[in-house]
């Protein structure tokens, strides 16, 4: 089946239920015999036997599996008001690519993003492995105006911007079809790493012997603090209270750094508690601890997807051990940990660290792409935009970013310094 049949049918299409009531599927089928057909679904329940046996096969990330994303939208979506558009593309009887988007209110515009956007390290569709042979090279233009008329036309979704973000180049071994939109570069890239051989293997190839050294040192004295053991919580209770300390531990952080606490914002708290205490979800969440003696020294939420694993949330506790890089030898832990569990790709996922780059050989560019629907739109996409450009020239050029955060710092600390006086009661 070539481009040509693809581009054809897309062009030939009638919305038959664009008056549907919302939560209902609403499809723009085309001639008959058209090879493609679209469908809409605000109601996650409607679609999750289909997305669940497609995310089996199809190219995608830990991001876009139904348990994570459903997660989310009980958590997080419903308080924010976030509409599901999971939009799903059937060649024949079989999917040919599930798009997670939704829209959301923000201020006085309603925008179309990615579902889950905001806790996904990387947004794209779920894609059959057939789906570049049967859409071409591209193809997907065409299919993607279809898609921005079918959510127009459906009530739930109508929507003044798209902002979609943090979009991968690839997905799988495809290239994404997001990417033929006209996207700009994402103000931060991902990194990750190949692992191969065993451990020790491993570690001799990525560190420096006078590195291997200091880390053994460090290690030591760390021993002196205390037995050290690599964890993971076992039972509800063990991993509620690990949960919570990496929360606690992280907020810390964040406050430190002068960044906002993401765990502040409605229902960040209660997603990843709801991932990390469904039992059947215990192939994908892996929660760790790195215990000093009787102190939580680092704290790890990741997932474990395919070949993959995913280095999502990390923390450290900022007493006594922290002298001593209880962080660093927890990653070290979760490498050995993916190297012995068979995985081939350790993901440290989106950031500009510099600790990824001493692990990672390989950077992912991401990708956004933003554009104005209706004239309400305009004057959000443009300040979004510059934003945008302005925060990747500054993170990209070193000694702007390191000043940038230098700053930040200092405004942290004096705001720190300045609470507990503005608690004390007047005398």
């Amino acid at each position: 089946m070539g481009q040509a049949d693809i581009i054809h049918a897309r062009t030939s299409f009638a919305d038959t239920r664009a008056s549907a009531p919302a939560g209902t599927g609403i499809e723009r089928t085309g001639t008959p015999g058209a090879p493609v057909r679209l469908s809409v679904d605000t109601d996650l329940a409607a679609v999750e036997q289909d997305w669940r046996a497609f995310e089996q096969t199809a190219d995608c990330t830990a991001f876009q599996t139904f348990d994570w994303l459903e997660t989310w939208q009980r958590c997080v979506g419903t308080l924010t008001g976030t509409t599901p558009a999971i939009v799903i593309a059937r060649n024949g009887e079989h999917i040919l690519f599930i798009l997670p988007l939704a829209v959301e209110p923000r201020g006085f515009v309603r925008r179309l993003t990615f579902l889950g956007h905001d806790l996904c390290d990387y947004n794209a569709p779920l894609l059959a492995p057939k789906f570049s042979a049967v859409v071409g090279s591209g193809g997907f233009g065409t299919i993607w105006r279809e898609i921005r008329a079918l959510l127009q036309a459906t009530p739930a979704l109508g929507h003044d911007v798209i902002v979609i973000e943090k979009m991968p180049e690839r997905v799988g071994a495809q290239a994404n079809p997001l990417m033929s939109l006209g996207v700009r570069l994402n103000p931060s890239g991902a990194y990750q790493t190949a692992l191969s051989g065993d451990w020790e293997e491993f570690y001799t190839a990525k560190r420096s012997s006078a590195t291997r050294r200091r880390d053994r040192t460090k290690l030591k004295r760390l021993g002196e603090m205390g037995a050290v053991k690599f964890v993971r919580p076992e039972g509800a209770s063990d991993v509620t209270s690990s949960l919570d300390v990496l929360i606690t531990q992280k907020s810390k952080a964040f406050a430190r750094m002068g960044i906002a606490n993401m765990f502040a914002r409605p229902g960040y708290t209660a997603f990843y508690h709801a991932l990390a205490s469904q039992p059947r979800l215990r192939s994908l969440i892996h929660l760790s601890r790195l215990d000093v003696g009787e102190t939580w020294a680092a704290l790890n939420l990741g997932l474990t997807f395919r070949d993959c694993y995913y280095h999502i949330l990390a923390s450290y506790d900022d007493g006594e051990v922290s002298r001593f890089g209880p962080g660093a030898a927890h990653l070290r832990e979760l490498l050995r940990y993916a190297i012995e569990q068979g995985l081939k790709r350790f993901d440290f996922t989106i950031g500009d660290e510099s600790y990824k780059r001493d692990w990672c050989e390989t950077e992912q560019r991401l990708h956004d792409y933003s554009a104005a629907v209706t004239l309400r739109g305009w004057p959000s996409v443009a300040l979004s935009a510059g934003w945008r450009r302005l925060k990747r020239a500054i993170k990209q050029t070193a000694p702007l970013w390191n000043a940038a955060q230098r700053v930040r710092s200092m405004v942290a600390g004096t705001r720190q310094k300045q609470a507990p006086a503005a608690k004390e009661p007047s005398e």
